[in-house]
């Protein structure tokens, strides 16, 4: 199973340098899971730099694989996480996400280089 955060999609919808790097586990639909924040932070910021119909469209690509709602359990094990790892909000809640379900956590926020369960590659420029 596999978490991608934030930054990985929005890297793989701009087909940006890591691109690449995240194309199996965003493409291995059966084994995606999509916590909702992620949804949210995707949407946002593709709708703030593009059109709300190019917003709409990623979402659909995104919810190929299973959404995953952020339910109680989750919430304070996210804050667990948090306090452990001085992660912010969103961060926590995918952390929590891909331990609960035993998932890779792929991303290229510096903020989980050195954690155990992820597979992080370093954020490049064209």
């Amino acid at each position: 199973m596999n978490v991608v955060d934030s930054s990985a999609w929005l890297e793989y919808f701009a087909d940006g340098p890591n691109a690449g790097f995240f194309a199996s586990p965003i493409e291995t639909h059966a084994d995606l899971l999509i916590p909702t924040v992620t949804l949210f932070e995707v949407f946002k910021r593709i709708r703030q730099q593009r059109s709300e119909g190019e917003a709409l469209q990623a979402v659909a690509v995104m919810q190929s694989g299973t959404v995953v709602d952020l339910d109680a359990p989750l919430a304070l094990e996210a804050g667990r996480l948090s306090i452990e790892h001085g992660l912010p909000l969103a961060d926590s809640i995918l952390l929590a996400t891909a331990r609960a379900h035993e998932a890779t956590l792929w991303t290229q926020d510096a903020d989980f280089k050195s954690l155990p369960g992820v597979k992080f590659m370093e954020r490049r420029t064209r």
